[in-house]
């Protein structure tokens, strides 16, 4: 890799691959989180338990390594003095990142923990929401990407970050809606249960629009 040139809006240079290397490697965890979620919820709303147990638990897997690649990296950044200009940035930004994959974990906890039961007329709700919401989390870790390397170009998947975030709200009071307005669900508890998961896997989609607003802030300081 050659030195960053001015204006080239990269933030690695030769002396950093290894760091580059390393931080490809945690967004890319946080992809697979989120796609591996998607997966899990798809699965438990066919029926298919088992396999869903099985998408959870690699979910559990992906969190536990990349806790160990941002420790990696955190390391490497304090103890090589690599980005001093933008170290803390780089911090705030693992850390909340982390968030995203924490909630992601999270939500198929709970659904294997509670066991909801979804009725068909929600279904598809509850899979258009995870796919807002995985959608969110795919543009932000495009944007992450992108401050480092073409800093131009965050805003276009910011702008998309909250495109996602926004159907997923809109998707979550759906579900709301119609989890207390049917005569198919009898008993209360069961309808606030509805109310809690949508609002679980809606929170996906929150946490990335925060990161997303922190990096905003992070690369118009890079531009200034």
């Amino acid at each position: 890799m050659k030195q960053r040139s001015e204006g080239s809006g990269g933030l690695f240079t030769s002396r950093t691959k290894q760091l580059q290397l390393e931080m490809d490697r945690y967004f890319s965890l946080i992809d697979q989180g989120a796609l591996l979620l998607e997966e899990a919820i798809k699965r438990y709303l066919e029926g298919r338990i088992e396999d869903f147990e099985k998408k959870s638990a690699e979910i559990d897997t992906v969190e536990h390594e990349a806790d160990t690649v941002r420790r990696q990296i955190k390391h490497r950044l304090y103890a090589e003095m690599l980005i001093p200009d933008s170290r803390g940035d780089v911090l705030g930004l693992l850390e909340t990142l982390d968030n995203v994959l924490d909630v992601s974990k999270h939500v198929t906890t709970h659904f294997s923990i509670e066991k909801p039961e979804i009725l068909p007329f929600l279904r598809d709700d509850f899979r258009e929401l995870t796919e807002s919401v995985v959608k969110a989390v795919l543009e932000l870790t495009l944007a992450v990407r992108a401050f480092f390397r073409e800093v131009y170009r965050v805003t276009e998947h910011l702008d998309k970050v909250h495109f996602w975030e926004h159907e997923a709200d809109e998707i979550e009071e759906r579900v709301k809606r119609k989890a207390f307005a049917t005569d198919e669900i009898q008993l209360f508890s069961k309808r606030v249960h509805m109310r809690y998961f949508a609002e679980r896997i809606s929170l996906i989609a929150d946490e990335a629009e925060e990161v997303a607003e922190r990096l905003a802030v992070y690369a118009i300081k890079r531009n200034l």
